[in-house]
């Protein structure tokens, strides 16, 4: 229906405000930017590390780096959401800005229901950062990242206020599948073909293929794949070890096909990964 995207040259900055009939996110999703999630209208689901959330008009979530998630259609698919991805280089420099972002420095993610007291606040800085990126004005970038931190900051104190967080309770059929999530977050480095796993939790390959899909967006296999290949890239960007063995540390057979996920689900080749870092 409409987008607006904007991504700096480093990509340590990105905003992208979309009106969509329905949009699936079509690959895996992990990044080492802050990521701000605002469902401005409508319905979304949204998929992180081992839960599936229900998001409803005015919630933002906000998830920090390397952290895998994924959004879904819900029952309505129409909506409008906003998305800023933003660095931690763009954060105060001398450190004050730990105290002000601590329930969100503490966490994976985190979630500010869409109140009405929290939406006074949220949705003029929301619109702020979206006509900066319209108009374009000079210094449009720089007064768009203070704008999204100041958002940050709001969301912080939402959270604060609120004492706990509002988290979606699964489904039955969530909480079965969320359990095998949570086996594949500890397990990665095993073998965990789609029967092995089927046959440890005493559910049909049909079933979990089809259900694994339905709770988190991604199909079995997708996942595993984009846990290992999450791991890889801690290991090419803080370690020297050679790419075939960080292929085997990480759960893949062959340095071959850990090479061809890799390339799928990042961009690039394993060693042209660790040159650019």
């Amino acid at each position: 229906m409409g987008e607006l995207y904007f991504e700096n040259r480093t990509g340590n900055f990105l905003v992208s405000h979309r009106k969509a009939l329905s949009h699936h996110m079509p690959v895996s999703h992990f990044h080492s930017t802050y990521e701000i999630y605002y469902l401005m209208s409508g319905q979304r689901n949204i998929f992180i590390q081992d839960r599936t959330i229900a998001m409803n008009e005015g919630d933002v979530v906000i998830i920090t780096p390397n952290i895998l998630h994924r959004t879904l259609n819900a029952a309505q698919p129409k909506h409008e959401r906003l998305i800023i991805n933003i660095h931690e280089q763009y954060f105060a420099p001398d450190g004050s800005h730990k105290e002000a972002l601590r329930p969100l420095l503490e966490r994976d993610y985190l979630i500010v229901n869409g109140s009405l007291r929290s939406q006074l606040s949220i949705e003029p800085l929301s619109r702020a950062i979206i006509e900066e990126m319209k108009e374009r004005e000079s210094g449009f970038e720089l007064f768009a990242q203070t704008l999204a931190v100041q958002l940050l900051i709001i969301c912080c104190r939402h959270f604060k206020q609120n004492a706990m967080e509002a988290l979606a309770s699964p489904s039955p059929m969530h909480e079965r599948i969320l359990e095998i999530v949570r086996y594949i977050n500890e397990h990665y480095t095993e073998d965990l073909s789609l029967h092995l796993l089927a046959d440890k939790f005493y559910i049909s390959p049909y079933y979990l293929s089809r259900y694994f899909k339905k709770a988190t967006g991604f199909t079995y296999v997708e996942y595993v794949n984009s846990v290992r290949i999450k791991e890889a890239k801690k290991l090419l960007e803080g370690s020297s070890m050679k790419v075939n063995l960080i292929a085997r540390r990480v759960g893949f057979g062959s340095v071959t096909h850990f090479g061809r996920v890799f390339k799928e689900v990042t961009g690039n080749a394993p060693l042209f990964y660790r040159r650019n870092i």
